[in-house]
């Protein structure tokens, strides 16, 4: 069948090739009893692409159901999947079949498949390999004849890493991988699919259809889409309903989209100079922010020292504050144990002067901010303080052991 013949049928607005791709594999894998896990973001529709792949199947005549694994309790979802008998558990009181004795010769369609509890996946693989099931509180094996489609909006294998989802019912579901592609990797269909939704809505709500201006086109092509076909569909029923011009403006769309931030940061290292697991690789920017507050913190006493020069009523003013700033510790200064490397002879100011009351001219001699030196200045200093211990010296430097090891071979430091 056509891939165009196919979204006409159904519904399906776009013209992606990873859309295509994605109908194309749907439409060649439906007349096949395999097992498909359709997989992508929330809202993107996965579960039109189950519906698709039942109507163009041999069972298309036969019961289809939808069943989200999140949804359902975990104390019942063993009971709504294979039937249970009655008395086998507190409120059974009357026998019941299951999903997979009703939709015998018909299709299942597990959404959420990354929610089901690990004892209910061993029942389902145990399905998928033999046709068997037995119903909560009965002994007696029954057949069925059921094909599966799953799906899911998280990633199986990293579940499977974390214990929650078995290795085993991960490749017997992936027989036929299908990935819906997210929104925001449809740029070029997220107008045409506005238009429709606009439409529809005008049609249900008996208004004139809303246009988008240039700028409002861009906006919502730009907008990273995190809901996806849903959210979009959502926005254009409010946009449709609220907004008071028919053609809506970049400014007037602003109104609609949720205020998100979606700026990838890098993340911040803890104390031990690890982010997320890994050793943070930017020591040296650490330092050079070090060095440049500990540069402006000086360069700030010999301005109050200057000032104090040429007006002696001052440091009576100042005193206070040199008096704490002799209490404040390196560490202090920067939130972490770092040793403060010491002010190079060079850096200091020149005063020339008739008398002490009176300055003529001032000049600063800026030392060197080498960030190699001063990072082997800083190790060979906290070595020295806890007498060679590389443990200690890294805590104190506010870097990892191993990281330590790499920077004494790269400086050549003797210990």
């Amino acid at each position: 069948m056509e891939i165009q013949s196919i979204k006409n049928r159904f519904g399906i607005i776009g013209n992606s090739p990873a859309l295509n791709f994605a109908l194309q594999v749907a439409a060649q894998v439906s007349n096949t009893d395999l097992t498909v896990l359709i997989y992508g973001e929330s809202g993107v529709g996965k579960e039109a692409f189950s519906q698709i792949i039942h109507s163009l199947s041999g069972r298309k005549h036969n019961p289809f159901i939808a069943v989200n694994c999140g949804a359902i309790p975990e104390g019942t979802i063993d009971s709504e999947l294979f039937g249970h008998e009655k008395g086998s558990f507190t409120g059974a009181m009357d026998s019941r079949k299951g999903y997979f004795e009703t939709v015998n010769g018909g299709t299942i369609f597990l959404d959420e498949i990354g929610e089901m509890p690990l004892g209910t996946q061993a029942r389902l693989l145990r399905v998928l390999e033999t046709g068997e099931f037995i119903r909560v509180g009965s002994s007696k094996v029954q057949k069925t004849d059921v094909r599966v489609i799953a799906a899911s909006n998280k990633d199986l294998l990293e579940l499977n890493h974390q214990g929650k989802f078995r290795e085993d019912l991960y490749y017997r579901l992936s027989t036929v991988p299908i990935r819906v592609p997210a929104l925001r990797d449809r740029k070029e269909d997220i107008i045409i699919l506005f238009r429709k939704f606009a439409a529809d809505f005008s049609e249900k709500y008996k208004a004139a259809p809303i246009q988008l201006d240039d700028e409002a086109k861009n906006l919502l092509i730009n907008y990273p889409w995190p809901g996806n076909v849903r959210e979009l569909k959502n926005i254009a029923e409010q946009v449709s309903v609220l907004s008071s011009d028919k053609l809506v403006t970049a400014k007037e769309l602003k109104r609609f989209l949720p205020d998100r931030d979606f700026t990838r940061l890098p993340v911040l290292a803890n104390s031990q100079g690890h982010a997320n697991g890994h050793e943070f690789a930017n020591e040296r920017e650490i330092l050079y922010k070090l060095f440049f507050d500990m540069k402006k913190d000086v360069n700030e006493l010999k301005k109050m020292f200057v000032e104090i020069l040429q007006n002696p009523a001052l440091a009576t003013q100042h005193a206070s504050f040199m008096n704490e700033f002799k209490e404040i510790k390196p560490q202090d200064m920067i939130g972490a144990s770092v040793p403060a490397p010491a002010i190079n002879s060079q850096q200091h100011v020149l005063l020339q002067h008739k008398n002490h009351d009176e300055i003529h001219q001032h000049e600063e001699v800026e030392e060197s901010l080498n960030i190699m030196d001063k990072e082997k200045e800083l190790i060979i200093k906290a070595l020295k303080k806890h007498k060679g211990k590389r443990k200690d010296a890294s805590s104190d430097l506010g870097i990892s052991e191993r990281t330590l090891y790499r920077k004494l071979k790269e400086y050549d430091i003797k210990e």
